[in-house]
């Protein structure tokens, strides 16, 4: 049984890649308190799927779908996976500027990009607000 799943990894070594791509990005987007590497964390990740979708659509010794006469037996890789794959990078780029964008507002706003520093500073403002609160409550009471 182990013997048949390292043949299997051996002969199949880009699946292997791909997980390998997808746990490092996963890694990196949970473990990481930095915004920008959350960020690039989750671009790791998508690479690994596009990769993973794009070599699963390759045929070994398949060509491109183009019917040539004459030649019915000839073996044609897919082409959907990889034009699916080419909207995907199109959506992570426009996604990544986004986040990164965002992250460009939460630096100004914050002065930080470190996630845990962020809460701390809304908890501060939070806890703050509703020490306000509590004493515009009581002001209005006593003058009641």
């Amino acid at each position: 049984m182990m013997v048949e799943l390292g043949n299997h990894f051996l002969t199949h070594w880009n699946y292997l890649g791909c997980i390998t791509l997808m746990m490092i990005g996963l890694y990196i987007a949970i473990s990481r308190g930095n915004l920008v590497k959350k960020i690039m964390g989750i671009n790791i990740f998508q690479a690994s799927v596009i990769l993973l979708y794009v070599s699963m659509g390759k045929v070994s010794g398949g060509t491109a779908p183009i019917l040539i006469e004459g030649r019915p037996e000839t073996i044609y890789s897919n082409p959907v996976p990889h034009v699916l794959m080419l909207t995907a990078i199109v959506v992570g780029v426009a996604s990544t500027a986004l986040g990164l964008a965002l992250v460009v507002r939460i630096k100004e706003a914050y002065e930080t990009v470190e996630e845990d520093e962020i809460v701390a500073l809304d908890r501060a403002e939070d806890a703050k607000d509703l020490a306000t609160e509590a004493r515009e409550g009581a002001a209005s009471e006593g003058a009641s």
